[in-house]
């Protein structure tokens, strides 16, 4: 198991540093020219000649690619060439928004997906089963930007019950207020990220009650339920994790569009306005960290299988 951990380790370093290598050539062959933003239109060909050299822009490429990744070694992920502010500091502070709407999204999709998925799967070809499924699969396929604002019409238009956009400026330092502002966001990406979920809930589920084990403790006497949590949860469980690691990723990607809709002062909403203002620092940063992310996130699924599952312990 070690030796399986140290390889997904080292598969981990590689992912990130072809990604690293991906992101920073991509944002290389974007149009326009940092410099002659920070000098603006007013600038004079050799002042933006003067920022370009004070940036570091007319070194060679290999030479600002490999400064950047010695930098991110020492734990220094740069500085904003707009602002001059550490790009770790300004990440820090977006995650407080990003990172909790995040979890909320997620704990909301899982409490949708998991006792429903569930339910339907064992009372399936039933109204109550059937039901289930046509809702999610409309659910599903609603998109997240069209879900946002129905709920918007609904919570902060019609009933008035929650803030439309924004968050407080006090921050978390106001707790009851932070909830606020970040309840219909996680409420609209863990609706619809809850219904992608909940088919392959509703599927490990079937798949589960028509294992061996499960039924015949079924034909023992047990109802299809009592066989099921007895003896088919764990499958389900692991299931549910593989598609979980994908899930995350998907809210990730659903908090940068969420965050736009509601005004959040997030990493998603940053990065759009980096991008916009061709702050390639900042977001060579933003990407990388999100990359990371989603990387570890599939480096955990990957362990946590191999923890969980005997066969697959067996095989490492």
């Amino acid at each position: 198991m070690l030796r399986y951990t140290l390889t997904r380790l080292a598969l981990l370093a590689l992912g990130l540093l072809v990604a690293s290598a991906l992101v920073f050539a991509t944002l290389r062959v974007l149009p326009g020219d940092v410099a002659q933003l920070v000098a603006g239109t007013e600038g004079s060909p050799g002042q933006v000649a003067a920022i370009r050299e004070r940036l570091g822009l007319d070194r060679p490429v290999l030479v600002q690619y490999a400064d950047w990744i010695g930098g991110i070694l020492r734990g220094d992920l740069g500085r904003s060439l707009l602002t001059g502010t550490p790009v770790a500091d300004e990440l820090a502070s977006k995650a407080q928004v990003t990172v909790p709407l995040g979890v909320l999204s997620l704990a909301i999709a899982l409490a949708i997906a998991v006792p429903f998925g569930v339910l339907s799967a064992v009372r399936r070809g039933r109204p109550v089963g059937t039901s289930i499924s046509v809702v999610a699969q409309l659910l599903a396929a609603v998109p997240v930007v069209w879900a946002g604002m129905m709920l918007v019409v609904v919570f902060a238009i019609t009933l008035g019950w929650l803030p439309a956009q924004g968050f407080p400026r006090a921050g978390w330092s106001d707790p009851a207020a932070a909830l606020r502002a970040l309840t219909l966001p996680a409420l609209t990406v863990g609706v619809v990220e809850g219904a992608l979920l909940l088919r392959f809930v509703r599927s490990a589920t079937l798949q589960a009650l028509g294992e061996d084990h499960v039924r015949t403790a079924a034909a023992k006497g047990l109802t299809r339920t009592q066989a099921l949590v007895r003896h088919g949860l764990p499958s389900v469980g692991l299931s549910i994790i593989t598609v979980l690691g994908l899930q995350i990723a998907g809210i990730v990607v659903g908090a940068v569009v969420i965050e736009q809709v509601f005004n959040l002062p997030g990493i998603g909403r940053m990065l759009v306005a980096d991008v916009g203002a061709r702050d390639l620092v900042k977001v060579q940063g933003e990407l990388l960290v999100l990359t990371g992310f989603v990387l570890a996130i599939g480096f955990a699924v990957d362990i946590v299988h191999r923890v969980i599952d005997p066969r697959q312990r067996e095989a490492a």
